[in-house]
């Protein structure tokens, strides 16, 4: 049932696209275990601890249940889906790059707050009060 994407079959193409999401996010840990040592370093606390293992475990297991469906299922390939759903996929992209570059060296994967700092308030965060 699958399609054709630039020659491609369809289903490899998207687990190609879930594979270099998943690149970006292996990426970001490196990026977040960096900048988690610095801001330890100047006393940070972590926040609501207990729900990252949770975290870890549902980003991961989407990743993989999105690729799973796709070959399991043999879900066609609809264009028209395809094409929202990647204007979305680069939507949530851009959000979250903006995001990352807003809180700089203060991005990590984990929620962590420096006493007596004030909180980023540019960026998304002009809409959205974080922690």
């Amino acid at each position: 049932m699958s399609g054709t994407v630039l020659g491609i079959d369809s289903r490899v193409a998207y687990t190609l696209l879930v594979a270099v999401i998943a690149a970006q996010r292996v990426w970001e840990l490196g990026v977040s275990k960096r900048h988690l040592r610095v801001l330890k370093g100047r006393g940070a606390i972590e926040v609501g601890a207990g729900h990252y293992p949770w975290m870890v475990a549902l980003h991961t297991g989407f990743l993989i249940s999105c690729v799973a469906e796709v070959w399991l299922l043999d879900r066609p390939w609809r264009p028209a889906v395809a094409a929202v759903s990647m204007m979305v996929v680069a939507a949530a992209a851009g959000l979250r790059w903006w995001t990352l570059s807003t809180l700089g060296g203060r991005w990590t994967t984990r929620v962590m707050v420096v006493p007596g700092e004030e909180l980023v308030t540019g960026g998304p965060f002009r809409y959205l009060r974080h922690p």
